[in-house]
């Protein structure tokens, strides 16, 4: 760990914070901070910049409500950059976007590819119905066959992990993996949710790891 006097501010006493969606991962903002953000940032968990327009402080969510709640702050190699994680109450971008990345200039097709772009994708299939849709299908024939193709799907992956064959046992994780997520956008539930009961376990399990080291070394003592 280290301290905010570690850090390289530049001539204008700022730093520039890379904004980072926690569930996602997916790059937010980037804005500035000086001493004074970082430290209120520090100090509520939240973040708070420094407008180089207005030449002021702001807290953001102040008025839009879409608060950004601080997991993590870490400065580069140099010291002279951060990277801050947070958990948004809402978009980003003050034209109410998630990120304030929009406007691709470049795009790989399949460098491009996200469990988020798909989920996305599968969602647009439920409220468009696309004609000729194989997802489109999945939703018209409803909650029974998604249930059905999940049940065959799993199979098929325990099939090719039987059979220690790589190659299809991936193929089949990711219709897998598809088909659960058809079933995701059609209970509501969305990769964000996931992600969160994930972490939520991550921190019993340390917990659970922490009490049960305490209870060897009790063992050790007595």
């Amino acid at each position: 760990m280290i301290n905010i006097n570690e850090l390289k501010f530049d001539e204008n006493g700022l730093i520039p914070a890379i904004v980072v969606d926690y569930y996602s991962r997916r790059v937010l903002t980037l804005a500035y901070m000086n001493r004074e953000s970082l430290e209120i940032s520090l100090n509520k968990k939240l973040t708070c910049f420094y407008s180089r327009s207005r030449k002021c402080l702001w807290l953001k969510g102040e008025t839009s409500g879409n608060y950004q709640h601080i997991v993590s702050v870490v400065a580069d190699c140099d010291k002279d950059a951060l990277t801050v994680v947070v958990k948004a109450d809402g978009p980003a971008c003050h034209k109410g976007t998630k990120s304030c990345f929009e406007y691709p200039l470049y795009t790989d097709e399949k460098g491009d590819f996200t469990a988020d772009g798909l989920y996305e994708l599968i969602k647009s299939r439920k409220s468009e119905r696309k004609e000729g849709s194989y997802t489109t299908y999945l939703f018209d024939k409803g909650l029974d066959k998604i249930l059905k193709k999940i049940g065959e799907e799993s199979t098929e992956v325990v099939i090719a992990a039987k059979d220690q064959d790589k190659k299809e046992t991936v193929y089949e994780i990711a219709d897998l993996y598809y088909h659960v997520m058809v079933l995701m956008v059609q209970a509501g539930i969305k990769p964000d949710d996931i992600i969160a009961e994930l972490a939520s376990r991550h921190v019993i399990d340390h917990k659970v790891k922490q009490e049960k080291m305490a209870s060897d070394k009790d063992d050790k003592t007595e």
